[in-house]
């Protein structure tokens, strides 16, 4: 067939489409069915499996309902909901209503909203619920009917606030009550409720969750309950220092509202418990009275997850090897019981299961990490946000991407999807048992005609009833950090990453590089003795157009040339190839990349100087993703503010560059090609309003002994919208970007019309704040000649934009350094704004002033570093 004509045959669709079928990875032995559906629309999912709601409708499950399926038997389309590029997936969700309806029933982020419309819908039908004091004396009466009194009272979600809770007296009417659920209501002062829940003499449990009350309070003021109340054992969900016998059966099943328990215990009372679910308990010391092998002598079931657990790690090995029927444990890994699955069962021979896996298959495939049965992450919001807000927080769990291509160009911008709701219901598992992978059909053969989907498939056997899993992470293993990347997904354990971002910290301070003292420059002019000129070659237009001062000359051959002015990387391969010989002068210097390639600038600047104030904490996602989460943690423990900027390794023009303070964003964004993730900066000084940089042209002459000049101009770039944090204004280019060179309307200001303005505006003087940018300077370009002293090579001499902001205290902060091309590119523009003794010229100025400096040693113009 020819491109263009539609496809019509098996033979024609596996021509076409023979590169997307291999990089799907579907057998061979299903092209011919998938051609079929392909050409027939086919979407026969709902004929093979259910969507089933799941952890009370937070989230989805797909099911097999065909009685079985074989592996590599079949495939199945599966739709794509929702496709955009990032830039506009606000605007798409705000301007659709049907739109953001369908992804917020899909990621199940309305589900409040339903639970109102049903229990509007049970109040009318069921006329008005009974009210708070009808539901206090119907306890009352139906303990005396039974010849009790009333140990358990639920009071959840009635609108009690605090002069209510006074009113109803329940200590006089319940002095026996063991545990006491007040969740949902609006109580708010803690001197009224502390009064109230401190007269019960046995309360074991009390419930408080989903009130104002601990929304504004501080933690202090909640210990009073605490310190008041000693027979508590569990307070909000979390185990108390005083835990014991009751908490332990409620979270064994024994003690409920039907079966409350009773004030005074025997020895015996969990003899029978066989199962223990603990997890996210807040219980920092497991082993007290009666969490001890004697008390539980038939616990075969543990599970101890998302506990800040501060017990020596033997210690806690040793207590549960005590256990003599513990079969199947819980717990997160790395955690308190080592960092290996491997390493806790050597330790707990007897396990055999450990976190819902098979004991024998984790000792057969010395798996270090088992994250199958991870917590999900559920989106968070409140009650009163936005179905848009919610969606754009939850849509990181269930996004796919890929990025168009075709023989000529690949796009710069990958293509971001929703699959349809059956697609988004498959779970993860580390052993699943459906693979999926997008696929572009091209029905005439043409990129232009192509159509989106995702192709699903058993790569095994299936059962009816088995629940359809997928591997969120397929073909990531711990070499590519898997276990961080789970958390974009899953609650994987905070504790672990803390620790690894303290050590990282700690490694970091300790580098403390000293500048050596400055040596003797003795450059001078590269002028041939003889008068002849300095013969250039250049492969950038502008140079060729601008250099015009006549101590130059271009050349047409590199091999006459004394200097070399390339937009190409020049090794060895390319001198070889070119004819260069190490007697000509180059405008790079070797391993400049440690500078201008952004995860290398960091390192750079953090293997001399540790983390100076001139730098935002900086992490490569592709190596040090753990110490980001754990930074993203403490900075959420703490209460600082947790906004992050993501920027490619090496790509200019703000692309692929994402602004967020959703860390599974942070993670997911990783598929999108390497980066840097580095803390935003939240508060930057302003100019009328708005945010603003500054480019700053830097002219090395040499690495060893260091000589470097600033060019006495900037260039002050603009954004075009004011600044806001709001964060509906993330995806906003104009508000929170200033290179508008290639999106938006060019602002940018001369030098001296800038500082005159930003002075009157600010009250402050721009000379102190231009010793500071000097300074930084300089200890970024002693970085690196002390990190990388192979950079020194007494032929280069090159130019660097480096682009510097201002936080709201004017001290500067590093953001990129820029090598001489792509700075060039970006001064294009800007020619017009280039200087000659203070005045605007045009820019037949720049390269004259650049080469004068560089060459002939001329310091007009410019400041020594």
């Amino acid at each position: 067939m020819t491109t263009g004509d539609r496809i019509r045959t098996l033979d024609d669709f596996v021509k076409v489409h023979g590169l997307l079928l291999a990089a799907a990875g579907i057998p061979q032995a299903l092209y011919g069915q998938l051609f079929e559906k392909l050409s027939t629309d086919t979407f026969d999912g709902g004929n093979f499996f259910q969507v089933e709601p799941s952890d009370d409708g937070r989230h989805r499950r797909l099911i097999l309902t065909s009685s079985h399926m074989e592996k590599e038997s079949c495939v199945f389309l599966v739709d794509h909901a929702w496709t955009f590029r990032l830039s506009d997936a606000r605007k798409q969700l705000e301007e659709v209503p049907a739109l953001v309806e369908r992804m917020a029933a899909l990621m199940c982020v309305d589900i409040d909203l339903k639970e109102k419309e049903d229990s509007a819908e049970g109040s009318h039908e069921d006329g008005i619920k009974m009210n708070v004091g009808e539901i206090v004396e119907n306890e009352i009466q139906q303990a005396k009917e039974k010849g009790d009194t009333v140990k358990w009272l639920e009071l959840e979600d009635l609108d009690i606030d605090d002069a209510m809770l006074l009113s109803l007296d329940l200590p006089s009417k319940f002095p026996s009550l063991i545990a006491l659920s007040l969740c949902g209501n609006k109580l708010e002062n803690w001197e009224e409720v502390t009064k109230v829940v401190t007269k019960f003499r046995h309360l074991k449990a009390l419930w408080l969750n989903n009130n104002p009350i601990l929304q504004n309070s501080e933690s202090d003021k909640s210990d009073i309950i605490l310190q008041a109340c000693p027979t508590l054992e569990i307070y909000n969900s979390h185990f108390t220092y005083n835990f014991g016998v009751w908490a332990l059966g409620f979270c064994g099943g024994i003690f409920n509202k039907d079966n409350p328990g009773y004030l005074s215990y025997t020895d015996d009372q969990l003899e029978t418990v066989t199962s223990v679910d603990i997890s996210n308990r807040d219980i920092h010391k497991l082993i007290n009275t009666a969490f001890l092998p004697a008390e539980l002598p038939s616990l075969s079931y543990l599970n101890i997850r998302g506990n800040p657990l501060q017990e020596n790690k033997e210690e806690l090995l040793e207590m549960l090897k005590s256990f003599p029927c513990l079969s199947a444990l819980e717990v997160d890994i790395p955690g308190p019981l080592g960092e290996s699955a491997l390493g806790i069962l050597e330790s707990l021979p007897r396990l055999c299961q450990l976190n819902g896996v098979d004991s024998s298959k984790i000792l057969e495939s010395e798996k270090h990490v088992v994250d199958s049965a991870l917590q999900l992450r559920y989106p968070e919001w409140k009650p009163d946000e936005p179905l848009v807000d919610r969606v754009m927080n939850a849509m990181w769990l269930y996004l796919m991407t890929y990025r168009l291509a075709d023989e000529e160009k690949i796009d710069e911008t990958s293509v971001w999807y929703v699959m349809d709701e059956l697609g988004s219901a498959l779970q993860h598992s580390d052993v699943p048992n459906f693979h999926v992978s997008p696929f572009l059909y091209m029905p005439d053969g043409k990129l232009e005609s192509a159509i989106s989907f995702s192709l699903l498939w058993p790569t095994r056997n299936v059962y009816k009833g088995d629940e359809c899993t997928r591997d969120f992470l397929f073909g990531i293993g711990e070499e590519k950090q898997r276990s961080a990347r789970l958390t974009a997904w899953f609650l994987t354990p905070e504790n672990y990453f803390i620790k690894e971002y303290e050590n990282h910290m700690r490694n970091l301070n300790s580098n403390t590089f000293t500048p050596p003292p400055l040596k003797e420059l003795k450059s001078s002019s590269l002028l041939p003795s003889d008068g002849s000129v300095l013969r250039v070659y250049s492969d950038i237009p502008q140079v060729e157009e601008y250099l015009s001062r006549p101590e130059f000359k271009i050349t047409d051959d590199p091999k006459d040339a004394n200097i070399i002015w390339t937009c190409m990387q020049v090794d060895e391969d390319m001198k070889k190839y070119a004819g260069l010989t190490e007697r000509q002068f180059i405008n790079q210097f070797p391993f400049e990349a440690s500078i201008v390639m952004k995860h290398h600038l960091a390192e750079t600047v953090q293997k001399a100087l540790g983390c100076p104030d001139w730098i935002q904490p900086t992490y490569n996602l592709e190596t040090h993703l753990t110490q980001l989460i754990g930074d993203y943690f403490v900075r959420q423990r703490d209460g600082l503010d947790n906004l992050w900027i993501l920027k490619p390794w090496n790509m200019a023009r703000t692309l692929d560059t994402s602004i967020t303070e959703n860390i599974s964003a942070v993670i997911r964004l990783i598929e999108t090609g390497p980066k840097i993730s580095q803390k935003y900066i939240e508060h930057p000084a302003l100019f009328r309003g708005r945010k603003f940089d500054l480019r700053y042209i830097v002219l090395v002459r040499s690495m060893d002994p260091l000589d470097i000049y600033l060019a006495d101009i900037f260039w002050a770039r603009l954004a075009n919208n004011a600044y806001s944090l709001d964060k509906n204004s993330f995806s906003e280019y104009e508000t929170h970007f200033t290179v508008m060179n290639y999106r938006g309307t060019l602002n940018h200001m001369n030098t001296a019309d800038f500082v005159r303005a930003f002075e009157q505006e600010h009250q402050v003087k721009w000379l102190e704040i231009h010793v500071r940018i000097k300074k930084m300077m300089k200890a970024l370009f002693e970085s690196a000649a002390f990190v990388h002293p192979e950079m020194h090579n007494p032929m280069s001499r090159a130019m660097y934009g480096v682009d510097v902001m201002l936080d709201c205290n004017f001290q500067p902060k590093l953001l990129e350094v820029t090598y001489c091309p792509d700075c060039t590119r970006a001064c294009k523009y800007d020619m017009e704004n280039v200087f000659k003794e203070g005045e605007i010229v045009k820019g037949s100025e720049f390269y004259n002033f650049v080469f004068g400096c560089l060459f002939l040693n001329e310091t007009t113009h410019v400041s020594a570093v």
